[in-house]
């Protein structure tokens, strides 16, 4: 089990055949209880995300989408989980545990890295600085 969006639960309900009056009853009655809260949802699903799978903000803020959150929610608790340690240097510990050792002047190595984060969701600034140089360098 873990948490839902107030959109998941929606979506759960109206697939139960509940018609819309029902859904947002339900909805009304399960937030006015704390069940549902939108706002600790993404905060605990990108604190989840960036701690447990190293992922970025772009990635984070897709998933969260995906889930139905408004953009607003998420921008808050982008902000607020990479406020307190900087995307970059987030990107730099992955970097340095996934790539140990690499060498980044060999294309090979270079194109694994860049894919690798992009594929976890950092933006390409912060992958040109961190690979304009060795991670071992700390430039």
């Amino acid at each position: 089990m873990r948490a839902r969006s107030s959109a998941e639960v929606a979506s759960h309900l109206r697939r139960l055949g509940g018609t819309i009056a029902v859904v947002e009853s339900t909805l009304e009655k399960l937030r006015r209880l704390n069940y549902i809260n939108d706002r600790a949802f993404a905060r605990n699903w990108a604190l989840s995300r960036a701690q447990n799978q190293g992922y970025g903000p772009r990635r984070i803020d897709q998933e969260l989408k995906k889930k139905g959150v408004i953009d607003a929610v998420i921008r808050e608790a982008l902000k607020e989980i990479f406020e307190q340690e900087n995307e970059e240097e987030r990107a730099r510990k992955i970097l340095q545990k996934r790539f140990a050792g690499a060498n980044f002047q060999e294309p090979r190595a270079l194109r694994r890295a860049v894919a690798f984060l992009q594929r976890r969701g950092y933006s390409s600034k912060v992958i040109f600085e961190l690979l304009r140089c060795s991670v071992d360098d700390n430039c």
